[in-house]
């Protein structure tokens, strides 16, 4: 790639990064392209879709997500609620993080068995209610995190799943 077409597609994705955080993925791509300083040709044969400009996006910051996600822990119960307290902190600062959740892509499918993962391994130590899938807890924090878009109290609203979560078993 010559020098002037990366510089360009490096300013596309600073521009994008701040915008989808920003606005989501709906934010058009011409802002985009205004925000980068060129054109939307420009865009577009960087990123032939929409969708492949926001992969590029987020797929970073959700691939470390993963990764933490993949890390051995003592307390599989306490590793799902720190993974979810941060999906949460995620969301509260960038808004693209709901939508990174459902986009369907490689990278959402990788994020969903991540938390597939940590989440049987809660139930099975105990922590976590048995009757709850990762498409119900995919489902609660998307609810949660569009909840912060809409001004709700993004720390009671996590609290509130957090306990929901937690195992009805008796000690």
């Amino acid at each position: 790639m010559r020098a002037d077409a990366a510089r360009n597609r490096e300013k596309v994705l600073a521009a994008a990064r701040e915008l989808f955080a920003d606005q989501g993925y709906d934010v058009p791509l011409d802002e985009i392209a205004g925000r980068a300083g060129v054109g939307p040709g420009t865009v577009y044969r960087h990123f032939p879709t929409k969708q492949a400009l926001f992969q590029a996006v987020t797929e970073e910051r959700v691939t470390t997500m993963i990764a933490t996600a993949s890390e051995p822990a003592d307390d599989p119960g306490a590793a799902l609620f720190a993974f979810l307290e941060r999906m949460a902190d995620e969301a509260a600062n960038k808004r693209d993080m709901s939508d990174a959740i459902t986009v369907p892509t490689e990278l959402r499918k990788a994020l969903q068995a991540a938390l597939g993962t940590l989440l049987t391994n809660a139930q099975e130590a105990g922590a976590v209610r048995t009757d709850i899938t990762v498409v119900d807890l995919i489902a609660l924090m998307k609810g949660l995190m569009q909840s912060m878009q809409e001004g709700a109290n993004p720390a009671l609203l996590l609290e509130i799943v957090l306990n929901g979560l937690q195992s009805r078993r008796k000690p």
